[in-house]
């Protein structure tokens, strides 16, 4: 769990080495010549955020402070904090913040670990859910290439460390690919989660460009149909907005379906700093919503669309909207 920011004081692309030795690029891409012009695009009306607030909110965000935590909501800026915070949801990432890939949508610092890992992490993130009284957590990683099971046991015992200190919380796992292995998979899917989620990110066609080049199309879908065959209510999310077509979109809803996927979150891409990936465009809240429609047509039992959704947006709604179907 990401306990305090080793970022400070380095330029987004720049290389620095944190406390454990660690060399990283902040913000995941590095500098170039060639960066975007079009970061300072005005963005719409609808993408303008208001302030988080909110009794429930303010009292978690003293505690945090307090016990000198940090979650995913707030490192990423997220724009739905408040609205999460005071239905007593949050996210957490875990395996440290540098990831081993170098996604081009991503702000996640990139690097090696080279093995290194928190041990007291499993103890720390129940403690953490505790304190934040959680009704419901998504527990994310970074990708670790570095480990020979991609970290696969790490995030099973926070799983099941979480629900020995907190027997009622709901957990969503926010999952790698694990490159693909099964047996990585079956060791977190044998945990105690109660959603097992993995993003798609995008359509196949701009998968590799988006991507970094260790993940796959085929292979996220691999990873969703596994997890589906053993039982585990699966979901996954895509971004909108990196140049995909009305065609695609919709393509790449049904092989989710094809998959058993039965949650799906819609979002739109922001690019985070000027070396990542340009917005091609920005997608109307109606253009979401007829996402929406048209998936749920194909048998998705919920769908969380719109410009300001990311991955855990509405996670316990639509959780046990989904229990409730069934």
């Amino acid at each position: 769990m990401v306990i305090e920011n080793e970022k400070l004081g380095n330029l987004s692309g720049e290389k620095y080495t944190n406390q454990f030795g660690i060399t990283a690029i902040k913000d995941g891409m590095k500098k170039t010549s060639d960066a975007s012009l079009n970061s300072r695009l005005r963005k719409p009306e609808w993408l303008k955020v208001q302030l988080p607030t909110g009794k429930h909110y303010k009292t978690l965000l003293q505690d945090v402070k307090a016990h000198g935590l940090n979650t995913v909501c707030q490192e990423s800026k997220c724009p739905n904090i408040g609205e999460c915070w005071n239905r007593s949801t949050a996210t957490l990432m875990i395996l440290g913040n540098i990831c081993t890939r170098a996604c081009r949508f991503c702000a996640v610092d990139t690097g090696n670990p080279k093995g290194w890992i928190d041990p007291l992490e499993p103890n720390n993130v129940a403690e953490t859910v505790s304190l934040m009284a959680l009704d419901y957590v998504v527990l994310t990683s970074v990708d670790r290439d570095d480990l020979p099971d991609g970290g696969a046991r790490h995030i099973a015992h926070c799983v099941t460390q979480t629900k020995a200190k907190n027997p009622k919380v709901l957990i969503e796992v926010l999952s790698p690919d694990f490159s693909g292995s099964t047996a990585s998979l079956d060791v977190l899917l044998q945990s105690t989660l109660d959603v097992f989620s993995h993003n798609i990110e995008t359509v196949k066609r701009l998968t590799s460009l988006v991507r970094d080049p260790r993940a796959s199309y085929h292979q996220s879908l691999d990873v969703l149909m596994h997890a589906y065959e053993n039982n585990i209510i699966t979901k996954s999310g895509m971004m909108l907005g990196l140049g995909e077509t009305d065609d695609e979109i919709i393509t790449t809803l049904r092989d989710l379906r094809s998959v058993g996927v039965s949650l799906m979150t819609l979002g739109q891409y922001l690019q985070p700093t000027k070396y990542h990936l340009d917005v091609a465009r920005f997608v109307s809240p109606v253009e979401f919503n007829r996402y929406k429609e048209i998936g749920l047509g194909m048998g998705f039992k919920e769908i969380v669309a719109g410009p300001l959704v990311r991955s855990s947006y509405r996670a316990e709604q639509s959780f046990l909207n989904l229990l409730n179907q069934i």
